[in-house]
């Protein structure tokens, strides 16, 4: 993103119905496609990033995080929680919303809702890796946990990976039928829709099999003993300490990769494993530094938390994005002043205007 310098800045302000339009003009497939470009792009400049893991607070209901990064001139965080009683609200099980700033000045370029964004980005995460690591060939894939990401997910593999065949599974066969009926009235050409009453039936013969649960607790969403050879395994849901959705018995039998390792081995999979069981980091199989998929018959493992670069890289989408289509509003986050050490001038100055106004 190029850096502009004004002496009467504004920020960017992009809300969910914002976002709607802007992938509604875009179209989804569209949207996902640019996206995972730019996260391959951004995965690519891995060493160029001051990286941390996030910054969690954990409570008996869900999780609130904190997910910052910068590159040395943009700036992001994203702020993002997990709560799976969230339906009894009606909200959504999982919140987010960022901001983009230019590290010479600190300015706010941008602000957004990343609830939508976060769903987008995830998928096309999903995707990129599963580029890498699923076998070329693969054309199914099984969708456990078939709640508000699931539908990205397989619009993401539908676009990236040719997936047409989609087996779908949950413990509330409503939410399967609702994403059987989204999917029927996409506009996706010829998708194998299949709602499943087990997740055996789901998985058995899938090439690529995705695990995308707000299970709380050290669940086995997955089995060790539905694992075949070749198959590539998406785990998505959502992470944190003491939340996992595979058997154990699955990872020594699969090759893992991960995001992040620091955050990864204390929220993904791998959490309850040893501190030096191996792993592989996307970024170094994107690079050409570290082998992915090795063989036809090698079973793979994307041990994805969701990781900060992934927000930097939908945010700058955004940006770009929003400015070309005429999508958003300016908002005034920063004081104009003529004086810029005069705040309480300004203050006064607005204050008076305000009550001319009234």
């Amino acid at each position: 993103m190029q850096r502009t310098h004004t002496s009467n800045p504004r920020t960017l302000f992009l809300d969910t119905h914002d976002v709607a339009r802007l992938l509604g003009a875009m179209g989804l497939p569209e949207a996902v496609t640019q996206l995972v470009g730019r996260l391959r792009a951004d995965y690519l400049r891995w060493p160029q990033f001051d990286k941390a893991a996030r910054i969690a607070s954990y409570a008996e209901p869900g999780t609130i995080e904190l997910m910052p990064i910068s590159d040395g001139q943009q700036y992001t965080f994203k702020c993002v929680n997990g709560h799976p009683g969230n339906g009894a609200y009606g909200l959504p099980t999982v919140m987010a919303t960022g901001a983009l700033l230019d590290c010479d000045t600190g300015m706010i370029r941008m602000m957004s809702e990343l609830t939508l964004t976060t769903a987008l980005r995830t998928a096309a995460t999903s995707a990129l890796a599963a580029q890498a690591l699923a076998r070329p060939d693969s054309r199914s894939m099984a969708v456990i946990g078939n709640g508000a990401q699931s539908d990205f997910q397989v619009i993401a593999f539908y676009t990236l990976l040719g997936i047409r065949e989609f087996r779908l599974f949950d413990i509330d066969r409503g939410a399967s039928l609702r994403l059987q009926r989204n999917l029927a009235a996409s506009g996706l050409a010829d998708l194998d829709v299949r709602v499943c009453d087990s997740v055996e039936q789901a998985v058995k013969g899938a090439d690529i099999v995705t695990t995308v649960t707000a299970y709380q607790g050290v669940a086995q969403v997955l089995s060790a003993d539905l694992l075949e050879p070749g198959m590539h395994i998406n785990a998505v849901g959502g992470d944190c300490p003491g939340k996992t959705e595979l058997d154990p018995a699955i990872l020594p039998k699969t090759t893992v990769f991960v995001e992040f390792p620091p955050q990864t081995r204390n929220e993904g999979e791998i959490q309850h494993q040893a501190a030096d069981f191996p792993i592989t980091e996307l970024w170094q199989v994107l690079a050409g530094q570290r082998p992915g998929r090795a063989d036809d018959a090698q079973i793979t493992l994307f041990d994805s938390v969701g990781f900060a670069l992934e927000d930097y890289s939908a945010l700058q989408f955004l940006y770009a994005q929003a400015t070309q289509h005429g999508v958003g509003r300016w908002v005034d986050v920063t004081p104009h002043q003529e004086d810029p050490r005069d705040l309480f001038g300004w203050l006064q100055a607005q204050g008076r205007a305000e009550t001319v106004s009234a």
